[in-house]
């Protein structure tokens, strides 16, 4: 099944070198070029694109708020964005994690990785980079670095899910959560689907800013992980 990209960026150079790498991948074609967040979100919709890549910075319309129009619009709930940064310790990403985004990169990487990315991102999971990450929504959250899980949290949740939601925010995937809980893959995943159900959270992404917008999760011993 081939994924069918949209390339937003304002930089000419940048959509063109990215549109020759993603179009050299077998599974998966680039489908429409966006030079501004507004073009972006109406591309995604005249273009049935599956996964917008999108630049955070961006005339007219900012890639976090173009995010946040597509967030929100029904006919485009199945697409997905991955941000591009300048700078992984950008503190825009979280605000563009909150808007929508399903995971975030960073400019200068390997063009290997950004394929794997969009691969990623276009199956569903969120692309979360633990150290940077978690370290960042420390910082713009501004939450205690007690360097131990607190045990407040999102109500609703049992004690398993829980545990499965502070591992999600560590940036553990399914296996590694499985692994570390001595589940079986299919029982974490079945967890984290039911945790974004309960939560009513539209991707792992979003899941992870729950964890510690709740206190669920203290930033410290995240960030340390």
């Amino acid at each position: 099944m081939t994924i069918r990209v949209l390339l937003a960026d304002d930089q000419t150079l940048v959509r063109a070198a990215f549109a020759m790498l993603v179009d050299s991948a077998a599974d998966m074609e680039v489908v429409a070029q966006a030079g501004t967040g507004r073009s972006a979100v109406e591309l995604a919709r005249s273009a049935r694109a599956d996964l917008v890549v999108m630049d955070i910075r961006m005339p007219d319309l900012d890639g976090i708020e173009a995010t946040r129009l597509l967030a929100a619009d029904e006919d485009l709930a199945g697409v997905k964005v991955l941000m591009l940064t300048t700078y992984d310790t950008d503190e825009h990403v979280v605000d563009a994690l909150r808007a929508g985004a399903s995971g975030f990169l960073v400019k200068d990487t390997r063009p290997a990785e950004l394929l794997d990315a969009i691969r990623t991102v276009a199956a569903g999971d969120a692309l979360l980079s633990p150290g940077p990450t978690a370290r960042l929504i420390a910082r713009v959250l501004r939450a205690p670095d007690t360097g131990a899980p607190v045990t407040g949290g999102p109500e609703g949740l049992s004690e398993r899910e829980r545990q499965v939601l502070r591992l999600v925010a560590r940036g553990l995937n399914n296996q590694e959560i499985a692994d570390t809980l001595g589940l079986s893959p299919l029982t974490a995943k079945t967890h984290v689907s039911r945790i974004m159900g309960k939560l009513s959270a539209r991707d792992r992404a979003q899941l992870v800013i729950m964890a510690y917008e709740s206190g669920l999760v203290a930033p410290g011993s995240v960030a340390a992980s």
